[in-house]
């Protein structure tokens, strides 16, 4: 037992990502078991012998496979976030040192990796956050307008830069190897970087809470360099100090070279940094007021400020109705309509399609079942496929000779065939947004 603590010890890290996945995977297929083995006892039709075997091993592969997942991408980090927070509050030794800098160092890269991910992933999805749609634009189904307006992004993003350099000036430096007024200087830059993680935390808090565990463990890490800065100075050696024949020269030198006073000379140093750092991005195209502007200007967080148009929902099951999502000038949109009270995107080969099952629900139904189920049946999995507006284009391109073959029925029964097309998907109202 012993043995396995000290191991442990040497690779905290190591062990909570591999503790996360077992943790994850455990916990799943313990529910997933349970339910499968106390399904027959619940009245259900699952019978012993080889099916509640196959139950079993379904539950089996389901279960490590989603909280293995589940453990990395949600337990792990959880677990980062504690060690961190633990780690703040403990004695400065040589050993903890080498804990804070290999668990900073994972954090950082885990978070900047899984930001990624996550934006690669429902960048074309019909949920999750759009990092590039500011709150003036309409949006589909679940989705959701960036947090941050895009014309000021590139002041966050320069703000946050300069934290970053604060933290690896003070981390992968000897402090008693730099000068007193650059110390100082990067712990301004770090408040700075924490200043923008705040303002994020605040802005996302509620609706993705998750988002607010990378920049909280930034704040954490910010927050251990400073106080790590002001525990490892030293002060100069003896006779080393420089004498000042003016009085406010020597008030200032006393400032410096007490580490007790960096905190609060570095919150003061913040404000003309700040002040350097948006005057040089208005020589860039930002305006002055863009560090409050990017949190304002957007729409369905906290500190917004605009009311964004509703989404227009599609269903993401049917086939004509992703089409209608490809791009303009090929899927050729004409206007939005209402389904299931949702506004939706509506083309004319949607209107053909709807308005054949229509007619072929009133003409043959005995024949209007069958083919409702098998498109059910295979329109479905093909649908969920369509992740992209390319996607969209081609199976646009793929439903036309059926188009052909509606309108073509629609011509032959319908006495005004245009009609009925017309009147599909009733006209939405206009959204009333400021």
């Amino acid at each position: 037992m012993k043995n396995i603590w000290n191991r442990i010890k040497r690779g905290p890290n190591l062990w909570a990502f591999i503790g996360s996945i077992i943790a994850g995977a455990g916990t799943l297929t313990a529910i997933y078991l349970f339910d499968r083995v106390t399904a027959p006892m619940s009245g259900t039709s699952l019978s012993a012998g080889p099916a509640l075997l196959a139950a079993v091993l379904e539950a089996l592969w389901t279960g490590v496979l989603g909280g293995g997942l589940a453990g990395i991408f949600l337990i792990h980090p959880l677990i980062l976030t504690l060690q961190n927070l633990f780690l703040l509050f403990r004695k400065g030794t040589a050993e903890v040192r080498q804990v804070e800098r290999r668990t900073e160092s994972v954090t950082i890269a885990l978070g900047i990796i899984y930001t990624g991910l996550y934006d690669w992933i429902f960048s074309g999805s019909t949920s999750g956050i759009q990092f590039r749609s500011d709150w003036q634009e309409i949006l589909h189904n679940g989705q959701m307008h960036t947090p941050i307006w895009t014309q000021s992004a590139l002041t966050i993003a320069v703000i946050s830069c300069v934290g970053v350099l604060g933290y690896l000036m003070l981390s992968k430096r000897d402090i008693n190897r730099l000068p007193p007024l650059l110390t100082v200087l990067g712990i301004s830059a770090i408040y700075l970087g924490i200043g923008m993680c705040m303002l994020w935390i605040v802005q996302v808090m509620g609706e993705e809470w998750l988002f607010c565990l990378f920049p909280f463990n930034c704040v954490l890490i910010g927050v251990k360099t400073v106080r790590r800065a002001v525990e490892e100075w030293q002060g100069p050696e003896e006779g080393r100090i420089r004498e000042w024949n003016k009085p406010y020269l020597k008030w200032l030198n006393d400032v410096l070279l007490d580490a007790s006073h960096w905190p609060v000379a570095a919150l003061i140093l913040m404000l003309p940094l700040l002040g350097i750092l948006i005057g040089i991005l208005a020589l860039l195209g930002q305006q002055p007021d863009s560090v409050i502007r990017a949190w304002t200007e957007t729409g369905d967080w906290r500190l917004s400020q605009q009311i964004p148009p509703p989404n227009v929902m599609f269903d993401e099951h049917y086939l004509c109705t992703v089409a209608a999502q490809g791009h303009p000038e090929v899927v050729k949109p004409l206007r939005t309509g209402v389904r299931n009270g949702h506004r939706v995107v509506v083309n004319r080969q949607l209107c053909v399609a709807n308005a054949f099952e229509q007619i072929l629900e009133e003409r043959a139904s005995w024949l209007h079942g069958p083919i409702r189920r098998f498109y059910d049946r295979y329109g479905f999995p093909v649908a969920r496929l369509i992740r992209s507006s390319q996607a969209a284009d081609l199976v646009y391109y793929m439903m036309k000779p059926l188009e052909w073959l509606f309108l073509a029925v629609l011509y032959l029964v319908d006495e005004k065939p245009e009609n009925r097309i017309a009147v599909q998907y009733p006209h939405a109202p206009v959204p009333k947004w400021r």
